[in-house]
């Protein structure tokens, strides 16, 4: 059993929270300080934003956080050392990359899954890898023991959804509205609605992510989805808090899980 699916078998129907920050956003450092403080104040699993330099799902938040760890220098290399380092003290949480194709391409697929198994990543999202041309990548991560998650955007057709179904791992992530990262305008009964429709056909757990910017909103989500994936909100923090950002974090963190408990 993976760790994602220990995580989630241990919740015994609790709602995960996966909390997203941007690698090498202030430092690298930093990021390994603020991985410990997430998972310390309640998160269940990290999420660990890949930069890159022309993203397309991320809003300007996001955006700012990639275009600090990119002015850092920070790499794909540095992400995977970040995790290893995150594992020498934390076996227990999963860590998941978000990001996109073309660094991974750059690497390769087989020696991208190795390095990430190596390092002690669970799962692996690349925002712009489409269902139908992902194999390659896929068979590579699922070799490793490493989940494959999908994007599943309100758009999305039931047909595409079964397609996506077949090959998910880990957990889904359902974008709870059309726009980007950060995005305002949540309708929490929209996406009850999307939920019920997935829950058809996928039968691992569904992680909403976007637009969940506080505890009201992490709470009513809660209530519906297995998981509540929040990230531009924390990124948000960790600007406005240069010197003290684990603690903001932390603080933040500890409320949205309270709130979802």
């Amino acid at each position: 059993m993976s760790r994602i699916q220990q995580t989630f078998s241990a919740l015994n129907g609790a709602k995960a929270l996966i909390p997203y920050i941007t690698v090498g956003d202030p430092s690298l450092e930093t990021t390994l300080a603020l991985m410990h403080s997430l998972v310390a104040n309640g998160a269940d699993i990290l999420e660990l934003g890949v930069p890159f330099s022309d993203p397309m799902a991320d809003g300007p938040t996001i955006q700012r956080a990639a275009e600090r760890a990119l002015a850092n220098h920070v790499s794909l290399h540095d992400v995977l050392e970040t995790v290893r380092l995150f594992r020498q003290t934390n076996d227990k949480t999963p860590v998941v990359l978000m990001g996109y194709l073309n660094p991974v391409h750059k690497m390769g697929y087989q020696a991208f899954a190795q390095a990430a198994a190596d390092a002690g990543v669970d799962g692996v999202l690349t925002v712009d890898s489409p269902v139908e041309t992902i194999t390659p990548l896929h068979d590579s991560l699922k070799a490793q023991g490493i989940d494959c998650i999908f994007l599943i955007a309100p758009t999305t057709t039931e047909e595409r959804i079964q397609t996506i179904a077949k090959v998910a791992g880990g957990f889904v992530y359902y974008v709870s509205l059309k726009g980007v990262t950060g995005a305002a305008s949540l309708d929490t009964e929209e996406v009850s609605r999307k939920i019920d429709l997935l829950r058809k056909y996928i039968d691992i757990p569904i992680g909403v992510g976007f637009g969940i910017n506080n505890a009201e909103n992490a709470r009513k989500i809660g209530a519906v989805a297995d998981a509540v994936i929040v990230g531009s909100r924390i990124v948000k923090e960790i600007e406005s808090h240069a010197g003290s950002e684990a603690e903001a974090v932390g603080v933040l963190v500890k409320e949205l899980k309270d709130a979802i408990r």
